[in-house]
């Protein structure tokens, strides 16, 4: 990334209009002074964020403006990256005409972070229901991005890290039903997440020399193949290659002592091996503070590690906790780090 990379803005993308997405970003706004923020551009539809905005009663400035006017207009109006459509304003019910807006605001803020015009991207929200409508094919957000950072070719594997301060988890399967989970756990599968975690943690949160542990499959990790095989037959080999790599691996580990905070915080990261197994200990301890950042990609992205919640949305009552710890997530994650 080029060295002026600090006058630069992140991206934040608009996210779902029902939701509280939309919400949280007025009000970061609203705040920005007192939260020492950095400055960022809204991609989305500047007359629906007014509207919203004037339902929460914010009153606040905002500007249709290019990527490059936003870092010197920040401290005097919200920067909006125009994207046009229909969005109305109505918290909680969505609306299939405004998907569209949704899925471009998030295909131009990946360009304009890919390009060099913004340093880093935030998402807000969204409800991959309403976008199917509008065309969305893909199992979840994580996905969508790996898929828009491809050019042309095969998508990268995209990693999905939950992190709050010290604690970071990561499901080596995604978005997939439970009984596809076991195969969809091979050691290529390992080898290249634990590496591409490993990477990140040393170029983008700058860690010397991470430290990662996996965890089993199965209950106690297969208790010595009794539980399962898994564990013996793909996932110890696949430390093995990595620990000769010289990679800091440990595992697999039991899984349900692996995630108790004193033995966790002994780790850089944690990969577990299916969704829940990882995002169920770090929302038990940091429900709406825990911060979504998807590694092995071209560029930063960090999200609000929760959804929509179509019942705050207008209300002003959304706590802004993770998504104001995902803003400063990528803001330090881009600060003169190489890739």
């Amino acid at each position: 990334m080029p060295g002026d990379v600090m006058g630069k803005p992140l991206a934040i993308s608009m996210g779902e209009p029902a939701g509280i997405g939309p919400d949280l970003i007025l009000a970061a706004y609203a705040a920005r002074a007192e939260l020492a923020l950095p400055p960022f551009c809204v991609f989305g539809n500047t007359e629906f964020l007014a509207q919203r905005a004037r339902r929460l009663g914010i009153d606040i400035p905002l500007a249709s403006v290019s990527p490059d006017e936003a870092s010197s207009r920040f401290d005097t109006t919200l920067p909006v990256v125009e994207v046009g459509g229909p969005v109305p304003d109505t918290p909680g019910e969505i609306d299939p005409l405004a998907g569209r807006t949704v899925i471009a605001a998030i295909e131009r803020a990946v360009a304009a972070v890919r390009t060099g015009s913004c340093r880093g991207l935030v998402t807000a929200p969204i409800h991959k229901a309403a976008l199917y409508h509008a065309g969305f094919t893909h199992p979840g957000h994580t996905e969508f991005l790996a898929a828009l950072c491809a050019d042309g070719g095969a998508p990268r594997r995209p990693v999905m890290m939950l992190a709050h301060e010290g604690l970071r988890a990561v499901p080596l399967t995604i978005h997939v039903p439970l009984l596809e989970v076991p195969r969809l756990v091979t050691g290529q599968a390992v080898i290249e997440t634990v590496r591409i975690v490993h990477h990140d943690l040393k170029h983008r949160f700058g860690i010397a020399a991470p430290r990662i542990a996996l965890a089993g499959l199965n209950p106690h990790a297969g208790e010595s193949g009794s539980i399962g095989r898994e564990e013996i037959d793909i996932i110890a080999p696949a430390v093995a290659q990595l620990a000769a790599e010289g990679i800091d691996v440990v595992g697999p580990l039991p899984g349900d002592t692996l995630f108790y905070p004193p033995h966790w915080r002994t780790y850089d990261a944690v990969i577990a091996m299916y969704h829940d197994q990882a995002l169920i200990p770090i929302k038990t301890v940091a429900f709406d503070e825990a911060v979504n950042v998807t590694l092995g990609l071209p560029i930063v992205r960090t999200s609000p590690d929760h959804g929509t919640a179509f019942d705050l949305a207008g209300t002003g009552r959304a706590s802004p906790k993770s998504f104001l710890a995902a803003i400063r997530m990528a803001d330090a994650m881009t600060r003169e780090r190489d890739a």
